[in-house]
C-alpha cells in the first residue's frame, strides 16, 4: 500500500482577481492587505512559506473544502503578494510547518472525515504516512492547531 504523500499548495491563479483591487473593492469581498510585522506568523498558503517582515499579505476568506458534504468549510487564508505556487516533492514537508502544531483531518472519497489527529511539525511526515496507511483515507487537510485556520491539503502520492 502506498503511504507516500504530497503537499498541495493553493494555486496563485485563484487569487489573481484580488491582487489589483483597491481597498474598497477588497472590503466588498471581506479581504484586505496586511503588512507583516512579525515572523514567523503570516503563513502563505500559496508558497507554504512564512512571509517576511515588511511583506504584504492578502487576508481573505476562502472555501478550502468546497465539497458536497457536511464538512464543507470556509476559512481565512493569507497569500503573500509576490508568492508563486510551490510544487512539492513526494514526502517533502514545507519547512514552515516544522515549528508548528497541526491539526490533521483525514477524509474519504465521499468527503467525510474518517480520522483526525494532532502532530508537531517535526513528526508530521511520520504522522501523515500513518494516516495514509488507512485505505479509507483519500486526502488530508491540515489546519494550524491553535487558531484553527486551514493550512494545506495533502494527497496520497
Amino acid at each position: 500500500m502506498v503511504c507516500d504523500f504530497k503537499f498541495v499548495a493553493l494555486d496563485k491563479k485563484a487569487f489573481d482577481f484580488f491582487m489589483n483591487l483597491n481597498d474598497e473593492e477588497l472590503e466588498s469581498h471581506q479581504a484586505k492587505w496586511m503588512k507583516v510585522d512579525e515572523a514567523p506568523g503570516y503563513p502563505c498558503r500559496v508558497s507554504l512559506e512564512d512571509a517576511k517582515i515588511g511583506e504584504r499579505v492578502l487576508f481573505l476568506p476562502y472555501w478550502h473544502h468546497d465539497v458536497k458534504s457536511a464538512y464543507r468549510a470556509m476559512g481565512t487564508v493569507l497569500i503573500r503578494e509576490n508568492a508563486n505556487t510551490t510544487n512539492f516533492q513526494i514526502n517533502e514537508v514545507p519547512e514552515m510547518l516544522l515549528h508548528r502544531v497541526l491539526s490533521i483531518r483525514a477524509y474519504d472519497t465521499d468527503n467525510m472525515m474518517v480520522d483526525h489527529d494532532i502532530a508537531e511539525g517535526a513528526e508530521l511526515a511520520f504522522t501523515l504516512k500513518k494516516h495514509f496507511q488507512n485505505t479509507r483515507v483519500e486526502y488530508i487537510h491540515l489546519h494550524y492547531a491553535s487558531p484553527g485556520c486551514f493550512c494545506s491539503a495533502v494527497i496520497r502520492a
